[in-house]
């Protein structure tokens, strides 16, 4: 029996989990360049550079004990229907929520990131798109290779999630908080509705105090 382009796709990722990291990432990129098309993306702004190297040369950042807890425990019961391994989940809560709370930067709601997350990569940390981005956030494969990082570093948790923030940050402070500008440029999806009407939609199912402190977003 013949296989469809989509099982064979999913049959070869399954043969190839079992390989190390480094070759496990370039092969899956690999594979989904050639199942489908490339979409023009927009991850490559020449401003964005210095924003994400500043990211990844910070600190591990640290959020507020208490705060972090509430919203732990609001989140861990919504996220493990995507995400059964207990030490996985904590480890994407904490981020989203270190990386939204950053000091020194502008406040990231969120209820959207995880938003993001689950329309871009539905919590699947080994996701490959088409395009060739990788992980949760769905970052391109040409920054590790900029940053001086190696390129499985994109399925880990922390690196992954830390460029996914700066590169949303840098596109809401770009667009001036039009929300749903900012998902199409990050998604390379301009004058598509269909993606910011998603992570929109998925917003409500993650929002939180701190997502409604995030007023001057424009949603339209």
């Amino acid at each position: 029996m013949r296989r469809s382009s989509s099982s064979k796709l999913a049959f070869a990722e399954r043969a190839i989990r079992a390989c190390g990291p480094a070759l496990h990432i370039a092969l899956l990129i690999a594979l989904a360049a050639i199942a489908a098309p490339a979409r023009a993306d927009q991850q490559r702004d020449a401003a964005l550079g210095p924003v994400v190297r500043r990211a990844i040369s910070q600190a591990q950042c640290f959020a507020d004990r208490y705060d972090a807890a509430v919203w732990y425990t609001l989140m861990g019961p919504r996220l493990k229907r995507f995400v059964r391994d207990a030490a996985q989940r904590q480890s994407i809560l904490q981020q989203v929520y270190c990386e939204t709370h950053r000091p020194g930067e502008s406040k990231l709601p969120p209820g959207l990131v995880m938003a993001v997350m689950q329309v871009e990569s539905d919590f699947n940390r080994w996701a490959v798109s088409p395009a060739g981005a990788v992980g949760l956030m769905q970052v391109m494969p040409y920054w590790p290779e900029r940053l001086g990082m190696k390129g499985y570093e994109l399925v880990h948790v922390e690196p992954n999630i830390r460029m996914g923030c700066a590169i949303l940050r840098f596109y809401l402070r770009y667009t001036h908080n039009d929300v749903r500008l900012a998902l199409e440029k990050y998604n390379g999806s301009v004058g598509h509705p269909e993606y910011p009407d998603r992570v929109l939609t998925d917003w409500e199912r993650w929002s939180g105090a701190d997502d409604l402190g995030f007023a001057t977003a424009k949603t339209r």
